[in-house]
């Protein structure tokens, strides 16, 4: 797929065709394409949790106060270590650099999805402790984004967006 229709492609989606199965592999390689994102200092913050079981999906789920997202076959949470991004840049570091990084990382493996014929959703309204809770994380890993994978059982329109012109200041 050429990365134009890819990046049009890209939909929230909350409802998955649990007939078919996300492989291994397809997890991997949006993982992969995840640490290719760009990364201050080439510190790579990311950290990822893979939910594949029925059980740590639904208490995940659960958890996000959004049980939608446990009829996904594979739930991906990213979460981000600060420390080291404190270490090399200060806070700057800490509250910017970092969650940059990993917000890169997050829109990587969206694409990437779509590119393999997967679909998912960014949600990012979660209570952070109950959902590092869910997946084992320990402070100061925070998560920041649940992205449930699976194939598409809708058919999302494209979302509208605001005129280039209203958003953009030419200098």
């Amino acid at each position: 797929m050429e990365f134009a229709e890819v990046i049009s492609r890209r939909r929230s989606v909350r409802h998955f065709n649990n007939r078919l199965a996300v492989e291994d592999g397809d997890i991997q390689a949006l993982l992969e394409a995840a640490v290719t994102a760009p990364s201050a200092g080439n510190i790579q913050p990311w950290r990822f949790f893979v939910v594949r079981s029925t059980a740590a999906r639904q208490r995940l789920a659960s958890a996000l106060g959004q049980r939608w997202a446990a009829a996904a076959p594979v739930v991906i949470v990213v979460a981000v270590d600060p420390r080291p991004c404190a270490a090399r840049y200060g806070d700057r570091g800490e509250y910017l650099y970092a969650l940059q990084d990993t917000a890169a990382a997050v829109e990587n493996i969206l694409l990437a999805a779509v590119d393999r014929g997967l679909a998912s959703c960014w949600i990012g309204a979660f209570d952070e402790t109950r959902v590092a809770e869910a997946v084992g994380a320990v402070a100061p890993v925070t998560p920041i984004a649940v992205l449930p994978i699976g194939h598409s059982a809708e058919s999302a329109g494209k979302p509208s967006r605001r005129p280039l012109d209203e958003i953009t200041t030419w200098l």
